[in-house]
């Protein structure tokens, strides 16, 4: 069951928007190439790049019951990110439960099940990333969790934990060292611009790389 009365701790925004900037993949080499989420979680859409602390769910197969809990407990900028009990390839999220999510601050949804209503979501620009896209619609009877740790994708997520989701994926950033990870992606991005210039002045990747 849900705790009523537990809420996510909030990330400081600039280091969440810090994260936002640098992207899945700087963010992933930066703290150690830990916390990729699998790559079968896929975006339904192209050219968005977001970044939030985590609203966890824990939902049984087939079932979204705590998704619709879970609205009163999200916060402005929220990622709400959902595991299953067990595997589903339903839907877990369609246009009118997107639409109570969005109108209560939450700016993406990582689901480590199926979507549907992806044209209307699209429409509405609310960025989902899930392992399906698939019509089956849910129940709604079955309890799990909210705002606790969770198993999504095969990775690790808390509750407050920064979800920074692009293309290339989605990626958790524990939130104790949310502003190390930062600091460290945004050398690491310094670092890129430098070799980047070289590269288009000509220079190869085997000495700049030291492959030889």
């Amino acid at each position: 069951m849900a705790d009523p009365a537990l809420s996510s701790p909030r990330p400081d925004p600039g280091v969440v928007a810090r994260l936002t900037a640098l992207g899945v993949a700087t963010v992933h080499e930066s703290q150690g190439r830990r916390g990729l989420l699998n790559a079968s979680v896929r975006p339904i859409q192209d050219g968005v790049r977001v970044a939030g602390p985590a609203l966890t769910v824990l939902c049984q197969p087939g079932d979204n019951l705590m998704i619709h809990l879970a609205v009163e407990k999200a916060h402005e900028g929220d990622v709400l990110v959902v595991a299953m009990a067990s595997p589903s390839d339903a839907g877990m999220i369609g246009e009118l439960l997107a639409t109570s999510l969005r109108a209560h601050g939450v700016i993406a949804a990582v689901i480590d099940a199926g979507v549907r209503d992806v044209a209307e979501l699209r429409a509405m620009g609310l960025p989902v990333w899930s392992r399906w896209i698939n019509a089956q619609g849910t129940t709604k009877t079955q309890h799990g969790t909210i705002n606790r740790t969770v198993v999504c994708a095969g990775q690790s997520v808390s509750a407050g934990d920064v979800i920074v989701a692009d293309d290339d994926g989605v990626v958790c950033v524990p939130a104790p060292q949310a502003a190390t990870v930062a600091a460290q992606a945004e050398e690491r991005a310094a670092h890129e611009d430098e070799v980047r210039a070289r590269l288009a002045a000509g220079e190869l990747t085997v000495d700049l790389l030291g492959l030889r």
